[in-house]
């Protein structure tokens, strides 16, 4: 692909702002939580009691009676400071978590009720370089890159299924989830060469966009209209294709239930060096990437939930070794040229 559709700045919408609220009230929790006078206080007296604890476990002059004195004032103070280390944890992970969805729909590539208009950014060639070799490792493709990755399918549980274009494989590796509902958002491969209103465009064979499920044609699981999720440059809605599931690859939800097989807790979390495909910030356009970072890594303690997406740190092919923090709603399998 030559070209990145960029999204311009664009006001935050009402649910920016009500989660912009919610970020804030998680950091005044936290910031108060830091400054509590009284742990302060705590912490100071331990400090002191803790300096007159006899060295070495020996004996003071006054004697064991002047330890146990020591001990029941130290004791009562150590746990009021686990507590309260305890309850700073948990403001902090809820800070950041809040902050995390905050940045992930600041990141979020398109919004039925803003509609904006995206531009057009391009996007230099790849550059000829050797790729350095690396045991046991097959590359997806032939092309030259500027960097080798491991197999799309070496990542833990659980694991990724490869990508096939048979309809049948495609079909039964997507069974769980079919057919796709209406309003869910897809990776989507073009027909190259051509836009749905038989125009000229520019789509090859590593095109993916992303796109909406419009409906399933004739309720047939495998058969799917879908709109392109960029909105026209006359600022019409998206243009509409009729395809199959061999072009499409849905996306994690993150409105589905924890125990869905659209939840992106049932998504193989991709491994450090790993070859993925991902949305470029602030784009409508998907392109092949390396983990740098996994979520796990990211925020050790955090578990997917309503609140919470997990998010990668990305390098993309192509755009000179800059890393970008995407959400994993945005991360799915790399399915190589079609």
């Amino acid at each position: 692909m030559d070209r990145r559709r960029g999204l311009s700045t664009r006001p935050a919408s009402s649910e920016e702002v009500e989660f912009w609220s919610h970020a804030a009230q998680s950091l005044t929790a936290l910031s108060k939580k830091y400054s509590s006078q009284s742990t302060l206080e705590t912490i100071e007296r331990v400090n002191r009691l803790i300096s007159a604890w006899p060295p070495d476990d020996t004996l003071p002059a006054e004697g064991l009676d002047g330890v146990k004195t020591i001990y029941k004032k130290l004791a009562p103070g150590l746990r009021d400071i686990q507590i309260a280390a305890e309850e700073e944890a948990k403001a902090l992970d809820d800070a950041i978590e809040r902050v995390g969805v905050l940045i992930a729909l600041r990141k979020a590539p398109f919004d039925q009720g803003l509609q904006e208009k995206r531009l057009k950014r391009p996007r230099a060639p790849s550059p000829s370089v050797t790729p350095i070799p690396m045991p046991s490792v097959n590359v997806p493709n032939s092309r030259s890159v500027s960097i080798t990755l491991p197999a799309r399918n070496s990542v833990g549980p659980p694991l990724a299924i490869p990508f096939s274009r048979d309809p049948k494989a495609r079909r039964e590796a997507l069974g769980p989830q079919l057919p796709l509902q209406e309003g869910r958002k897809v990776a989507f491969h073009p027909p190259p060469g051509k836009s749905a209103n038989g125009g000229a465009a520019d789509n090859d064979e590593n095109t993916w966009i992303l796109a909406l499920i419009i409906k399933s044609i004739n309720a047939d699981k495998n058969r799917y209209e879908v709109q392109d999720a960029e909105p026209q440059e006359d600022g019409q809605p998206g243009l509409l294709y009729n395809t199959t599931l061999r072009a499409i690859i849905p996306l994690p939800d993150p409105n589905a239930p924890p125990n869905s097989p659209s939840h992106v807790s049932a998504y193989p979390e991709f491994p450090v060096g790993a070859t993925v495909m991902a949305l470029y910030p602030d784009t409508s356009c998907f392109y092949r990437a390396e983990v740098i970072s996994m979520p796990k890594e990211l925020n050790p303690r955090a578990t997917p939930s309503s609140k919470y997406m997990p998010m990668y740190k990305l390098k993309f092919e192509d755009d000179d070794n800059q890393e970008h923090t995407v959400a994993a709603q945005w991360v799915v399998e790399w399915p190589g040229p079609i």
